[in-house]
């Protein structure tokens, strides 16, 4: 796996996760959701350096012009709830992408910190040939990142996997290292030392489904 940590430079990508750790900047919900949705834009970015490209010829108003663009069939999916807003910050760039969703959640036993991953349900287009981008904020112990990728292997096999993650953990790092394609590329604005013993990244930022939408009943 080709992992890219943009943090590893400094840019601006500094102050939207600045924001996103913050206690008191990420109270506003709003804002939250909009560094998420931001930090997918330059991850996006970045990526889109590695796409193929093909000459073609533009129009002016003054004459004609060649310009290589961008001609891979991205599919977006992102892991419900919080992935929403980082899907949202990929889409801004990959106008013509198709989409798909998945949900998976931490199912606690008996409300003790142990959990396993569900999967429950999954809206996708065909992945045959194509180019996947797998997103999700938080790559935490990197479970559902692989039992997402397992369960739309029924969906056809993409030509290219991008992971984009705006903070992870080098634990799940580590995980999900041999669970995708060898030439898969991993896309993450920042790479925390360890996990609590509750499967939570620290430092990180808390749970970013919460931060964005709202806490939610557990089950």
């Amino acid at each position: 796996m080709h992992i890219h940590k943009l943090l590893s430079s400094n840019s601006i990508l500094n102050t939207f996760v600045s924001e996103i750790r913050s206690v008191s900047i990420q109270k506003d919900a709003m804002r939250f959701r909009r560094n998420i949705e931001r930090i997918g834009e330059v991850l996006s970015y970045e990526m889109s350096k590695t796409f193929a490209y093909k000459s073609s010829t533009i129009e002016t108003p003054l004459g004609n012009v060649e310009m290589n663009l961008d001609e891979s069939e991205v599919v977006i999916c992102s892991i419900l709830r919080a992935g929403v807003p980082l899907h949202i910050g990929v889409l801004n760039y990959f106008d013509k992408a198709e989409n798909a969703f998945i949900s998976a959640y931490r199912h606690h036993d008996k409300n003790t910190d142990a959990f396993e991953i569900i999967v429950e349900y999954i809206a996708c287009p065909s992945l045959e040939n194509k180019t996947l981008v797998l997103v999700d904020p938080m790559l935490a112990t990197g479970q559902s990142l692989v039992l997402t990728y397992e369960a739309l292997k029924a969906y056809g096999t993409p030509k290219q996997v991008h992971l984009l993650c705006a903070i992870g953990s080098q634990e799940g790092v580590d995980f999900i290292d041999d669970k995708f394609p060898e030439n898969t590329h991993l896309w993450i604005a920042d790479i925390d030392e360890k996990l609590n013993d509750k499967g939570y990244i620290v430092p990180g930022l808390g749970d970013a489904g919460d931060l964005a939408f709202g806490s939610k009943l557990q089950h």
